[in-house]
């Protein structure tokens, strides 16, 4: 094929993932006000708007709207965000279509270390936290990728994706150890069950700064990752630093989920089935797929958060039990093909 007869093809491919993004858009934010207006009590999207536009500090309707409604819905949508940003970023460096924050020890190395802040400090601050979760967002990625190295034959896919679930359940079961020895048990099955019903504006200011940062600085990375999911052969023979580029998207991950986990606890499989799905609607050029995997990360979040507080009104799902419900048979169709392809 000409550089001529392919031009028509790029420009194609853009047209249709410039629409899957507003399309995406346009959904996350109907499914936002869906979201607002959904729960054990019923709000109409006039109330909504004049909470908004007339906020009413007498109203009922407007102090749910404003205090516990819209701060939800939008650390949902920015949450999934990153999970979902991140599992793409993972999923082009490891060339590993089972890797995610959830399945690689990422989010579980942020949960062991939020145990033991509970335990020891229990007074921390919300930005001693994100650190705290970042740290050990860190320590659970160092040790799967580590033992996966160690193994024979190198990081296969497979072998990646039981190193983390091995991983993950090991410092699960110690984060469960802690808060059975130090009576904070309750606190910690709250951040393994994954959920945004505790959710206050103050959160906000802590989550959306570190989020909004990592998806800037994936789109600056989108390019590389781009040459990088084709291979370290291939990036280094087209000028890319693969090591400088792999450390910077390590960084933006690491960011990204210790964010999302600080606030929200540990949400798993948005990284792995959001990413899966944006390329298979955009292609696989990552300036497409890290906004793709954005919103509908984004939107998926949304939406489980939705039905897990509707479905069984006034009793709430955990969220994370809702995308457990997607992820679960998607992660296992992706193991039984041995993880072949991106």
């Amino acid at each position: 094929m000409t550089i001529k007869e392919n031009k028509p093809a790029s420009r194609s491919n853009a047209v249709i993932a410039l629409f899957v993004l507003i399309c995406s858009f346009a959904l996350l934010l109907i499914s936002m006000v869906a979201s607002i207006g959904f729960g054990a009590s019923s709000i109409t999207i006039q109330t909504i708007i004049d909470s908004i536009l007339n906020y009413n500090p007498n109203d009922s309707s407007h102090i749910i709207i404003q205090e516990l409604r819209i701060p939800r819905a939008v650390a949902a949508a920015f949450i999934g965000a990153a999970l979902a940003v991140s599992g793409a970023i993972m999923q082009a460096m490891t060339r590993n279509p089972l890797a995610s924050p959830s399945i690689m020890g990422v989010t579980a190395g942020a949960g062991l270390l939020l145990s033991i802040a509970f335990a020891i400090w229990p007074a921390l601050s919300h930005i001693q936290l994100l650190i705290v979760s970042f740290v050990g967002a860190g320590l659970g990625a160092t040790l799967v990728f580590t033992i996966a190295s160690m193994s024979r034959g190198g990081m296969a896919p497979v072998k990646l994706a039981l190193a983390g679930t091995a991983i993950t359940t090991l410092l699960s079961s110690v984060s469960t150890v802690i808060g059975l020895r130090f009576d904070v048990a309750k606190d910690i099955s709250f951040w393994y069950a994954g959920g945004v019903s505790g959710i206050q504006k103050i959160s906000l200011y802590y989550l959306i700064p570190p989020i909004v940062i990592g998806i800037i600085l994936a789109l600056f990375l989108a390019r590389s990752l781009t040459l990088l999911s084709f291979g370290d052969d291939i990036a280094k023979g087209l000028g890319q630093r693969t090591r400088w580029v792999k450390v910077t998207a390590t960084c933006v991950v690491l960011l990204l989920t210790g964010a999302a986990v600080s606030i929200a606890g540990v949400i798993g499989f948005v990284g792995l089935v959001i990413p899966h799905i944006t390329r298979f609607l955009v292609g696989l050029d990552y300036r497409w797929v890290i906004p793709g995997s954005a919103l509908l990360g984004a939107l998926l979040l949304v939406v489980a958060d939705t039905i897990g507080r509707t479905i069984n009104s006034p009793f709430e799902i955990p969220v994370g039990a809702v995308t457990a419900i997607v992820g679960v048979p998607f992660f296992l169709y992706l193991a039984r093909k041995g993880g072949r392809g991106i």
